[in-house]
């Protein structure tokens, strides 16, 4: 694996950052209560993996339940950027769409981690299953 430093901005341009991730990427979803509705795929960089060049005073931190993983969006635009995660809070997840990679053709079949039975509350990590993305053939 090769670390590979890619530049990163929400939709509007108001946050810009820069994530150091590993290559071969690997994506996830999560299908807990949060991740189920942002429905993003992220990738993960260490904590100092991340730098915050722009906009740090736009973002907007969302905790729930435990208060340990931690969701940022742009509080102009509304995009989810990153988040400090629950299963290992010295990480980010960092939404792939915001550093430019495409989650449905970059990632046409994806790990969902079962974060509605999280590894924290039952001492066992599983995946929920794939999501696959079959593009049309129009």
């Amino acid at each position: 694996m090769v670390s590979v430093q890619r530049s990163g901005s929400c939709h509007c341009g108001a946050v810009k950052f820069t994530a150091l991730v590993e290559e071969p990427l690997r994506g996830a979803r999560c299908d807990c209560s949060i991740c189920s509705i942002k429905g993003a795929v992220t990738v993960g960089t260490p904590l100092s993996g991340l730098t915050i060049l722009e906009g740090e005073d736009r973002l907007s931190c969302y905790q729930f339940n435990t208060g340990v993983a931690k969701h940022y969006f742009c509080s102009s635009c509304g995009t989810y950027t990153f988040h400090q995660r629950r299963s290992d809070p010295d990480t980010y997840g960092v939404n792939v769409a915001c550093i430019g990679l495409n989650p449905y053709h970059d990632f046409p079949d994806v790990a969902v981690v079962d974060g509605r039975h999280h590894v924290r509350d039952t001492g066992k990590a599983r995946l929920a299953g794939r999501l696959k993305f079959e593009p049309s053939a129009d």
